[in-house]
């Protein structure tokens, strides 16, 4: 098949560096603090060493071991482990390290195989990666004063996964924080069965620039971003393999208390995977959103300043590994940040965060033409959601002026209230297309009196092998989110066949058809918390 983003591989350097700037410098508000701990934290800063630590077959892993101050073999402290993250030095987490450290828990922290200094090559949490990790948990114990019935894992982004896989595969692990992480890696950067291109360009261009990608991730990261159908197959399965959600029945048998962390626009790991992964868990579990884009919530923790994400992360530790009455295994489990109004929500579970709905008539039929960005899409990699964090600009379109020849717009009558979107909103439509192959992307918006809309969500939908003029149904799911419509304004869906975050996959000259049968009516479900 052709390429049908010919540039991305080029200009994943440039994207890349810019990428880890703003993922380095940004993050949250502090949080409330936690309850002391029972044993007093050290008064002396903890030491600092450097250590090489063998990894699965003997290949060098670049590591860092901080411990309590004071600490001697005859301590004994409860051990947490840090993968470090995609395309990361290993001095990535050595503020929280120190932190943790003076709050009594020694911890080993090493750079992910394949990068930087460490031997062997990007395996992306492959079967080397999850036998590091017992290979660091076996050259901790032996090497530290750890408790072995205390061992915790954590990390950011790649360190999620790979902490995730760990608890899976090596009972010791009795705790995890998962943050930015992923449960399914295909739904991840392949949900709607499209290629996220900037998702994986950024991830291909990094792991060249500070590290050494296997063979096989060489073919893959080709295959994906070339669109090479006939691999399809085989990219399903390397990354299902990948997945701690493969793995769920060896993960809840062990029992492991796992926290889960991410950022409502994540644009590596979209929040619904992270959610559905979360549901099916069935110990001690924990399930964090907030907004910001991929690993910007806990940013400002690598850097050694209060951040929510953090605290929690400690505190889950604290509860898990030290026994420590904190209250966290009381809270309200599901915790959610508004991407609107900055406050937190507390849920029993996932099901119960968008309680009631609203459903928005797709009336009418609707021709569209591909190949042509009409101006709505979901805005750029790392940046737009970074923006909507800090300074609520998310992406915005004018829907007066959106082309109608290339979108498709329904608009909802005025809100009388202000309604509070949570959850994951739902569409559900008919098709007809004019080729067997098409690529679709829906948004849904926040629409002022003026017509300006701000994106409110989004998700990508690809199909193959269709009856050209022949109807098909396509229900989709747009990424969660936890956003307030003001009153006075509108909600619209928008759909278009062209968006710069994913591979479209539209034959020249395609034309798509949008109707609501009689039988089977067209919809967008908006979730709503309950005023």
């Amino acid at each position: 098949m052709r390429d049908p983003h010919p540039s991305l591989r080029s200009t994943a350097a440039g994207t890349v560096s810019a990428a880890l700037i703003a993922g380095a410098a940004f993050g949250l508000a502090p949080a409330a603090q936690a309850a002391p701990a029972e044993r007093p934290a050290a008064t002396a800063a903890p030491s600092v060493r450097f250590v090489d630590i063998p990894g699965d077959g003997g290949t060098v892993l670049k590591a860092n071991v901080v411990a309590p101050a004071g600490a001697t073999t005859d301590s004994s402290y409860p051990a947490i482990v840090l993968p470090t993250s995609w395309a990361m030095p290993q001095i990535e987490y050595i503020a929280q390290a120190k932190k943790l450290a003076a709050a009594g828990y020694v911890v080993v922290s090493y750079n992910s195989r394949g990068f930087w200094q460490s031997g062997g090559e990007i395996e992306v949490g492959g079967p080397e990666d999850i036998a590091d990790a017992s290979k660091v948990i076996d050259w901790t114990l032996k090497n530290t004063p750890t408790d072995p019935g205390k061992v915790g894992m954590a990390g950011v982004s790649y360190g999620a996964g790979i902490s995730l896989l760990a608890a899976a595969h090596d009972k010791r692990v009795k705790a995890v924080g998962a943050l930015s992480g992923w449960g399914d890696l295909v739904e991840s950067i392949y949900s709607g069965r499209t290629q996220h291109a900037q998702a994986g360009a950024l991830l291909g261009g990094a792991g060249y620039l500070t590290g050494r990608p296997s063979a096989e991730l060489k073919r893959i990261l080709k295959d994906f971003l070339g669109s090479n159908l006939d691999s399809e197959d085989e990219m399903i399965a390397w990354g299902s393999k990948r997945s701690p959600a493969t793995y769920l029945d060896r993960l809840n048998k062990n029992g492991a208390a796992i926290l889960l962390a991410n950022a409502w626009g994540d644009t590596i790991f979209p929040p619904n995977q992270y959610a559905s992964f979360y549901e099916k868990l069935t110990g001690p579990k924990r399930l964090e959103f907030r907004p910001g884009d991929h690993a910007t919530a806990e940013a400002t923790g690598l850097l050694g300043l209060p951040n929510d994400t953090w605290t929690t992360t400690k505190r889950w530790f604290d509860h898990y590994l030290k026994g420590e009455r904190n209250g966290i295994d009381k809270e309200q489990p599901v915790q959610l940040k508004s991407r609107s109004t900055g406050g937190y929500e507390g849920y029993a579970d996932w099901k119960s965060v968008g309680a009631t709905s609203k459903k928005i008539d797709l009336a009418g039929s609707t021709t569209i033409r591909a190949n042509v960005d009409s101006g709505a899409n979901g805005g750029i990699v790392m940046l737009s959601n970074t923006l909507d964090q800090f300074l609520k600009l998310p992406p915005v379109a004018s829907m007066p002026l959106l082309p109608r020849r290339y979108a498709a717009v329904w608009q909802s009558e005025r809100a009388e209230r202000e309604q509070r979107v949570r959850g994951t909103a739902k569409l559900h439509t008919t098709v007809t297309s004019t080729k067997e192959s098409g690529t679709l992307v829906a948004y849904l918006y926040d629409v002022g009196p003026l017509g300006l809309g701000k994106l409110v969500s989004n998700a990508p939908y690809t199909f193959h092998g269709k009856t050209p003029g022949k109807p098909f149904a396509v229900d989709l799911e747009l990424f969660s989110t936890a956003y307030d419509v003001p009153a006075g304004h509108r909600l619209a869906l928008v759909v278009d066949t062209v968006d710069p975050l994913y591979v479209e996959h539209n034959p020249s000259g395609a034309q798509l058809t949008f109707s609501s049968p009689g039988t089977d009516p067209s919809y967008v479900s908006v979730p709503l918390r309950e005023q």
